[in-house]
């Protein structure tokens, strides 16, 4: 049995701050990731955030996320546990089961337990869609921005959220072809700044657009052709409407669900909130499920950015911090700057869905 103050789960951008801000506080912490270095998805995004200097503006997400690994790494107050998977958490007595490095299994009791898991890529149904070519956006970009390695010549993005124009534009960096980006939606879905980027290069956005099939090729069996054709106002395919393109890959960025199957074991109240991804669990202003004890933050308390979901962990690290004894008096403080924080990035027209969200899971 291991025993820890705080065990947060999951070492991406959430989960980095909740472990530095719960540890500088005073608390004793473990951060459990199954991934062999920390930095979660920050490791193969290579385009600068935006947002203030507290959310690190115009520093690559890669850079962020060496950052806070080291200062992780550094702290005393934290040990970390790598290639390790928390498969299980027992209600009765509050304890999480750990597989390490694939040969142990270990349990942890934790005063405090902090589920910053993230999310998982969503797929979609169409003929053939499991074709050699056909990748999720977070498989491409592991393949270039951490191993070096293209996808294929020439690519079909499906989605025209932030991912999807990110991802787009970072392949055509590349030297790869990308022949067009498609949504479903009637309206573009991410920043307009990235989409300008993009439509800079000359790749054409078609909104109202969905894949009918992928074909393969007869002679290697990966993808060859791509067939799209327009929806409705109802999602409905329009026949007659097909396009036909002419790709080795195609890239689905069609957005994430969060990850919450520790919350479901825990017994958390959850609730289905479109806006935010899928399943969140309810929470107050600490980010504290209807479980005592139980903090979250980032992608599994709902589908944002990595600069909100840093201020999420903040937030839950100081929370769970505090929750145990540990202030010097600057707790306060301390949250009402990030609370701040969060307002500004999910302030205007484009934080109007999330805001949404939100207002039916603080409690």
């Amino acid at each position: 049995m291991i025993r820890t103050e705080v065990a947060v789960v999951g070492g991406g951008p959430a989960g980095l701050m909740a472990s530095l801000a719960a540890a500088k506080m005073g608390a004793n912490v473990t951060i459990i990731d199954r991934n062999s270095r920390l930095g979660g998805q920050l490791v193969k995004q290579t385009h600068m955030f935006f947002g203030s200097e507290k959310q690190y503006a115009s520093i690559r997400g890669v850079d962020i996320g060496k950052f806070l690994a080291s200062e992780v790494e550094r702290n005393p107050k934290i040990k970390t546990m790598l290639d390790s998977t928390v498969v299980a958490y027992y209600p009765d007595d509050g304890v999480l089961g750990v597989e390490v490095e694939e040969k142990k299994w270990v349990k942890m009791k934790a005063d405090r337990i902090i589920i910053a898991t993230g999310a998982s890529e969503r797929f979609l149904p169409f003929e053939n869609n499991d074709l050699p070519g056909i990748y999720g956006a977070g498989a491409v970009q592991t393949l270039m921005n951490e191993h070096g390695v293209l996808p294929g010549k020439n690519v079909l993005m499906v989605g025209a959220g932030n991912i999807g124009l990110i991802v787009s534009y970072q392949l055509m960096q590349a030297g790869v072809n990308v022949k067009a980006i498609i949504d479903a939606a009637p309206r573009i879905g991410g920043y307009w700044v990235h989409a300008s980027k993009v439509a800079r290069l000359g790749i054409p956005i078609l909104t109202s657009y969905t894949v009918k099939a992928a074909y393969p090729n007869e002679m290697t069996g990966a993808l060859e052709r791509a067939v799209i054709w327009k929806v409705d106002d109802k999602w409905q395919p329009v026949p007659g409407t097909e396009k036909v393109f002419n790709v080795d890959v195609m890239c689905i960025a069609v957005g994430l669900s969060p990850l919450a199957e520790l919350l479901w074991q825990a017994g958390c109240q959850m609730v289905y909130v479109p806006e935010l991804g899928g399943h969140v669990p309810l929470r107050n202003e600490n980010m504290e499920t209807t479980v005592p004890g139980i903090f979250v933050a980032g992608d599994v308390a709902g589908v944002e950015e990595a600069s909100s979901a840093m201020m999420e962990g903040e937030l839950a690290g100081l929370s769970a911090a505090k929750s145990l004894g540990y202030d010097d008096g600057t707790y306060e403080d301390k949250k009402n700057a990030v609370l701040r924080e969060l307002d500004t990035l999910r302030s205007g027209p484009v934080g109007e869905k999330i805001r949404k969200g939100l207002s039916r899971v603080i409690i």
